[in-house]
C-alpha cells in the first residue's frame, strides 16, 4: 500500500476532512500519547482493554499478562488499536456544536507474539522508555520469570489513520448574534511533583527525566 493511501477500513468517512494519513502525524500521536486501547473478539462478545504501547518504527507493541483472555483473543484474529489525545473543550452557541479538539489514531491488523529474545528485550525496554524516556537505564529489568509471565505482541503500522480536530466551534450564521461565550478550553496533560516511596531512602534524588518530565508534544 503506497504510503499516504489508507485501506478501505482505515479510511475516515465520518468527517472525512479531518483524516489524516502521513507516518508523521501518526506517528507523533502514537508517540505522545500514554496508552492505547485494544479492541477484539472474546468469545464471540466484544472487549476493549487499555494497555501500554510504544512504537518501534513501523511497529507498535503492546505486552500484557500471558493469561490474558484479550491477548490470547487478538493473536487469533484481528484487532483493532486506538490512542486518543484530547487538547481543549470547543463551545459553541449551541447545544448541538459543541465538540472537542483532539487528535487520534486507530491502527488495525493481526497482532504477533514476539518470542525473539533480542526483539523482546528492545520492546521490554520501549515499552518503559515510552512512559518515562531513560527510564529503562535506570532500574532493573525484567528477569526470566518476569519474562515467562508477560506477552508482547507486535502490530504492523501498515494500515493506520489519524484523526484530528483543530479550531474554534463551527456555529451556524444564524446562531452568531446569541449572546453567549463560545470559543475553545484548552486541556494538556501535566506532571505533577514526583513523590518518593515512603520506603526510598532519604539520599537518592528525583532523576532528572521525573524533575523535568514532559510528554512529546506536537510542537
Amino acid at each position: 500500500m503506497p504510503p499516504g493511501s489508507p485501506s478501505e477500513r482505515a479510511r475516515v468517512r465520518r468527517k472525512p476532512q479531518r483524516g489524516a494519513y502521513e507516518r508523521a502525524t501518526i506517528d507523533a500521536i502514537l508517540d505522545e500519547a500514554l496508552f492505547c486501547h485494544l479492541a477484539t473478539v472474546v468469545n464471540g462478545a466484544p472487549r476493549v482493554v487499555p494497555m501500554v504501547h510504544a512504537r518501534v518504527g513501523d511497529v507498535l507493541y503492546v505486552h500484557g499478562s500471558n493469561a490474558s483472555r484479550s491477548l490470547k483473543a487478538a493473536l487469533a484474529g484481528e484487532a483493532c488499536v486506538a490512542v486518543t489525545l484530547l487538547d481543549g473543550l470547543v463551545l459553541a452557541r449551541s447545544a448541538f456544536n459543541h465538540s472537542m479538539n483532539y487528535r487520534s489514531v486507530v491502527v488495525y491488523g493481526r497482532l504477533r507474539e514476539v518470542t525473539d529474545p533480542g526483539e523482546s528485550a528492545a520492546a521490554q525496554r520501549a515499552l518503559v522508555d515510552h512512559v518515562v524516556p531513560g527510564r529503562a537505564a535506570q532500574v532493573r529489568p525484567a528477569d526470566p520469570a518476569e519474562l515467562r509471565q508477560t506477552a508482547i505482541l507486535a502490530l504492523d503500522l501498515s494500515e493506520a489513520s489519524a484523526k484530528v480536530r483543530t479550531g474554534p466551534p463551527v456555529d451556524d450564521e444564524a446562531d452568531l448574534s446569541l449572546e453567549v461565550w463560545a470559543g475553545v478550553l484548552p486541556l494538556r496533560l501535566e506532571a505533577g511533583e514526583p513523590e518518593p516511596d515512603p520506603r526510598l531512602p532519604a539520599h537518592i534524588p528525583v532523576p532528572d527525566n521525573l524533575r523535568d518530565y514532559r510528554r512529546p508534544t506536537k510542537g
